[in-house]
């Protein structure tokens, strides 16, 4: 991508500024290590009003051109550490799901805010509800990269086994799922499913929309009553044009969107087939600055 020429100066009274193209500096040392890699980014415009109730106290909604904006966006997380450790034994990589919307905070800080966040090993979603809150959910996920399509599909599952048959886990070379599923077609919140497919094309984005949808540094979540804030850095995204080629969607309805997935997306992205991945640190949670 080309390099752009720095911004203006932003005056504060006109709200957030635009979303950087880079990260700005962690607000302390790197905790967490992880290798990002096979994002598609699925967009649908909302009205601002449907995602107030759902954000954490202190926030409110950040919106482009006057919507809010509602993601469903799978990718392929691996090489996770908790620093200055090496990347843990056995975790693994595997496949996750977001459904997430966008807020913004008192002290001008964009975030994620996840609506839920589908994943397979079952330690990794339980570390993440007690350390942060966040809603994990414990599914079968997997992927498959098949003449320059990927494909993506989970099931939440609805008891607490572990059952070895249905693991999907994934690698970084082009792999193909062991499963055959049907998402429901009115699906609860517990056996929720989703079929992703998509063909990234070889077209670079860098616009002001895509960077409002992916430039996020950070993300707020409700802990133990206090809302907090983490933020995370990495470099640019390699984003490219993408196009959806087929929606079979349950997580959409569970997270409180169920018009969503019958309507085509307004944004798709993707980052390219052959690219390796960013490597993602996090720093520390730390309490939300409140409005002002």
């Amino acid at each position: 991508m080309t390099t752009l020429d720095p911004a203006p100066a932003h005056d504060p009274a006109d709200g957030p500024a635009p979303a950087p193209h880079t990260a700005p500096p962690l607000p302390g040392r790197s905790v967490i290590r992880q290798r990002w890699n096979h994002f598609v980014f699925l967009h649908w415009r909302v009205d601002p009003s449907r995602i107030a109730p759902l954000l954490p106290a202190g926030t409110r909604p950040d919106t482009f051109d006057g919507s809010a904006w509602v993601g469903l966006i799978p990718f392929v997380l691996s090489e996770h550490a908790f620093l200055p450790l090496p990347p843990v034994p056995g975790f693994g990589t595997f496949v996750e799901i977001n459904v997430r919307t966008y807020a913004v905070d008192g002290a001008g800080n964009r975030s994620v805010v996840f609506c839920s966040l589908d994943a397979e090993p079952l330690p990794s979603v339980m570390a993440a509800q007690a350390l942060f809150g966040l809603p994990y959910r414990w599914a079968r996920a997997g992927q498959r990269i098949i003449d320059g399509t990927i494909e993506y599909r989970s099931r939440r599952r609805r008891g607490p086994r572990l059952d070895s048959r249905m693991r999907a886990l994934v690698s970084d070379a082009p792999v193909a799922s062991p499963m055959s599923l049907a998402p429901d077609s009115v699906p609860d919140a517990r056996g929720a499913s989703t079929r992703i497919l998509a063909r990234p094309l070889p077209r670079p984005v860098d616009t002001e929309l895509s960077r409002f949808l992916t430039g996020r540094w950070g993300f707020h979540e409700t802990r133990l009553g206090r809302t907090i804030y983490a933020r995370n850095r990495h470099k640019a995204w390699p984003l490219v044009e993408a196009e959806l080629l087929a929606l079979d969607d349950g997580l959409l309805a569970a997270a409180g969107f169920p018009e969503l997935a019958s309507r085509a997306p307004d944004s798709v992205l993707a980052t390219p087939l052959d690219h390796p991945g960013l490597l993602t640190e996090f720093a520390a949670a730390r309490p939300a600055t409140p409005p002002q």
